[in-house]
């Protein structure tokens, strides 16, 4: 079988129907997304937190929001975006200083998926917390659908914001 193929104007249009669905457009195609648990709530409150208050004037904090691709939507989990006016417009990748996916449910999809399509989109930083691992992956330097740098930190300092250090521990449940 072959995907029903969609656009994000589409996408958009489909949102009256689909009210309660938790859904994102990735590469025209729409995934249903999991839940929201305990720990994935609790860590994604905590890094909106700290960096809305560390970076209140320097950046603009959105949780769960959408980022405008070509021909997907993605909602990362926390983004750190230059400061612009986004009240007429969905950010898009040009604007993303730190982009960061929390995973538990969805790794697999998210390192698959999500990353690869980051990379290709110039997304010049992102966060892979893996809950289940307890591990943060930090990806940097995209060439093509990869990223030429990933580690492990037990401190996450973000390239934008150099003076930041966030000890793992403290955004893990």
């Amino acid at each position: 079988m072959t995907p029903h193929r969609i656009t994000p104007e589409e996408y958009h249009q489909m949102g009256s129907i689909f009210l309660e669905a938790r859904m994102e457009l990735i590469e025209g195609e729409l995934f249903d997304m999991a839940p929201i648990g305990t720990a994935h709530f609790w860590t994604v409150a905590q890094l909106t937190n700290l960096f809305a208050v560390q970076l209140r004037d320097k950046a603009f904090v959105v949780c769960q929001g959408p980022l405008s691709l070509p021909d997907s939507e993605p909602e990362p989990d926390v983004m750190v975006l230059k400061m612009a006016n986004y009240r007429h417009r969905l950010p898009e990748p040009a604007d993303v200083l730190l982009l960061i996916e929390v995973a538990d449910s969805s790794v697999n999809h998210d390192r698959t998926r999500k990353l690869p399509l980051y990379a290709q989109q110039g997304v010049p930083e992102v966060w892979l917390i893996d809950l289940n691992a307890r591990v943060a992956e930090v990806h940097r330097q995209p060439e093509g659908n990869l990223y030429q740098q990933v580690t492990t930190p037990n401190v996450l300092s973000p390239l934008a914001f150099p003076e930041l250090a966030i000890p793992l521990e403290d955004i893990l449940p």
